[in-house]
């Protein structure tokens, strides 16, 4: 198995990943800026500590890599048009180091996570077809797309093989239930606590949500494709408006759920 490093690996995506990636036997090097313990991943695993825009530390963990799942991100579509420089400072221009850093250290494949909603904006016609036109309204969006563009460029010039994949809303064990993404996660947290849930806009905007373990196959999929380059929307392959999502959750856990609507955020395309 060809050795794989995994940035962003002790996030709620990546540990899932991780843990795939050791079952199918990978030598797998965790990087996160996270400082987590060694015996919070599977036997086997090496961890590094550092931010993929340290140049020095991210040679280091390269070291005799094949495959990088880039994993990393340090926005949501709302924060990042709160400061969007932010926003292109750590994500995009630290990922365009990294992406030199793969080239300089003989990386073969870079498989990224872009965005199954953001890059395509305000849908012009349901279902969104693969082919429609990529319009933004986030700088999160924004910045996912270019990343998409450099990629194809580092190709274009330096023979780096990527895959990028799109996902829908990833769910399951180990998301963050005092979080700011993962309406699912954030929602039974709230019922948890016997607080009402929080929706913004009417609740009819509809989601697809995908489970984190399947989107952890697709990422390994990915990583194993032949092609040189490839861009893949994963999700579940339906949609769930947040209102039936609460009545549904109201049913699993047997409780009545207050709901509290709040102004919409115009990062969020419906």
């Amino acid at each position: 198995m060809d050795p794989v490093l995994v940035a962003g690996g002790a996030g709620f995506i990546g540990s899932h990943l991780v843990d795939l990636l050791a079952q199918k036997g990978y030598p797998v090097t965790v990087f996160d800026r996270a400082p987590v313990h060694q015996a919070d991943f599977p036997a086997g695993i090496r961890y590094r500590q550092g931010d993929i825009g340290d140049r020095a530390a991210l040679q280091k963990a390269l070291r005799d890599t094949d495959v990088v799942f880039h994993l990393v991100s340090t926005t949501i579509p709302r924060t990042s048009n709160q400061d969007p420089v932010f926003d292109v400072q750590s994500n995009l221009a630290d990922t365009v180091r990294l992406l030199v850093a793969a080239v300089q250290s003989g990386v073969r494949k870079v498989v990224y996570i872009s965005s199954g909603g953001a890059v395509y904006g305000l849908p012009r016609q349901l279902p969104i077809p693969e082919d429609h036109p990529q319009q933004p309204v986030s700088s999160y969006g924004i910045v996912k797309l270019a990343i998409e563009r450099y990629l194809h460029l580092f190709y274009h010039l330096y023979q780096l093989e990527y895959a990028i994949i799109r996902p829908s809303n990833p769910y399951g064990p180990q998301q963050n239930p005092l979080g700011n993404v993962g309406v699912i996660a954030v929602f039974l947290g709230q019922i948890a606590r016997q607080l009402p849930v929080s929706i913004w806009g009417s609740g009819e905007v509809m989601r697809d949500f995908l489970h984190v373990r399947d989107l952890a196959r697709a990422l390994v999929k990915a990583g194993k494709h032949n092609a040189p380059h490839l861009i893949c929307n994963i999700g579940a392959g339906r949609g769930v408006t947040l209102n039936q999502l609460v009545q549904h959750l109201a049913q699993v856990t047997g409780r009545d759920i207050p709901v509290r609507y709040e102004n919409a955020d115009d990062a969020d395309p419906p």
